[in-house]
């Protein structure tokens, strides 16, 4: 419970950054080129990853949360965000997608990034993916939404509808723990308690 509370605050706390405004980012200094995902980086969560202290987390996206669980189709219970993660990992295994960062928060030494990539064979060759939408698509990951509960990036939360409906991934499991709703009501919690301590204040 101690680790999935940590995650959830980790959670909220990249929401809190404003990823919807970028108000307190710097876009100054930022390599403007596409780079690949670097060898060596370690995936924390279904929508992030470390390397050399830097954080990268995908713009727009929230991935579910680790330490929440459902249950799967043998009614097995599992975790909700290393399901997310799994799929990040084998996305960007067999896409190499490369990243551009957006927007980077020097504070907390997190960047935000969008990450394409290009078919190289099969029907398909020369397409474009952004693996942001790859995730949304087959439900493991979901469109990040701003405190006001707007989507951060409007073709992500069609991506999410669209999921849905079709049941796609975690979409299938009707327990599964939604971290949307998770992260607003942890979100107005936190508001609720910031403005009992001004009140007494």
């Amino acid at each position: 419970m101690v680790t999935y509370l940590k995650r959830l605050s980790s959670a909220v706390a990249a929401f809190a950054l404003g990823i919807g405004t970028l108000k307190g980012m710097e876009n100054a200094n930022l390599p403007q080129e596409w780079y690949p995902i670097p060898k060596g980086s370690e995936f924390t969560t279904g929508d992030s990853w470390t390397y050399q202290t830097v954080k990268y987390r995908l713009y727009g996206v929230q991935s579910c949360l680790r330490g929440t669980k459902f249950k799967n189709a043998y009614g097995i219970s599992q975790d909700c965000g290393e399901a997310s993660l799994a799929v990040l990992i084998s996305l960007i295994r067999d896409l190499r997608p490369s990243c551009y960062t957006v927007v980077e928060d020097v504070a907390q030494r997190t960047r935000f990034v969008i990450c394409m990539a290009t078919i190289r064979k099969g029907p398909a060759t020369g397409a474009r993916i952004d693996l942001g939408t790859a995730l949304i698509t087959q439900g493991f990951g979901f469109a990040s939404r701003r405190a006001d509960g707007g989507v951060v990036h409007p073709a992500y939360g069609v991506a999410e509808n669209q999921a849905q409906a079709r049941k796609a991934g975690l979409w299938a499991f009707p327990d599964f723990p939604n971290p949307s709703p998770i992260i607003s009501r942890a979100l107005q919690a936190q508001s609720g308690a910031s403005n009992s301590t001004s009140a007494k204040n």
